[in-house]
């Protein structure tokens, strides 16, 4: 199974360079065959067309507002479709430099690229502002990101396996964990 794992942010507006971070940690580590880890910063239309070289799976990791604690790691499973009259209907993002993860997904959906798999790892930002560098809460994140999206790969489906949509259980438990702290 061919799979992306993309990294999408700014790193000029603090937390938003989340994802990028975890991607650079996760360049170095063995991972599963057929997986390809990418920056594509702020580069989303560039990650939408990417998806069209016919990858059957993909862990989009970004800062994203989860109603969270600052630094919290959470897990979604979005639903993908390129049912072609929801696809027709839905507008193109219009800023390419500001496409966060339901930008780029709704892009797919609109040029018809089917991803049958994916997931999107996030972290609660702490600050979006002006300047480079995480927070210290989101930079405590960075290790359990790389963690969670390293099991996620390890439990993807293979080729001939169905396509599920559930989150594995011990991430649902982790998630579960980080709400009960908040």
């Amino acid at each position: 199974m061919k799979v992306l794992v993309a990294g999408v942010g700014n790193v000029f507006l603090r937390d938003d360079g989340f994802g990028v971070e975890v991607v650079r940690r996760l360049a170095p580590v063995p991972l599963p065959e057929g997986t390809r880890v990418a920056d594509f910063g702020i580069r989303g239309v560039h990650l939408a067309y990417e998806l069209m070289d016919g990858y059957e799976g993909l862990v989009l990791v970004d800062a994203l507002r989860c109603g969270q604690p600052p630094g919290t790691v959470c897990v979604l499973a979005p639903e993908l479709s390129a049912d072609e009259g929801r696809a027709s209907a839905m507008e193109p993002p219009m800023d390419a430099h500001d496409m966060g993860p339901e930008a780029v997904l709704s892009l797919l959906q609109h040029l018809g690229v089917r991803v049958p798999w994916a997931r999107v790892v996030g972290c609660e930002p702490a600050e979006l502002g002006e300047g480079m560098g995480l927070t210290p809460a989101v930079s405590g994140a960075v290790d359990e990101a790389v963690r969670l999206v390293r099991q996620l790969l390890a439990d993807r489906p293979r080729a001939g396996d169905g396509m599920p949509g559930d989150v594995p259980e011990d991430i649902q438990d982790a998630e579960k964990e980080a709400k009960d702290r908040a």
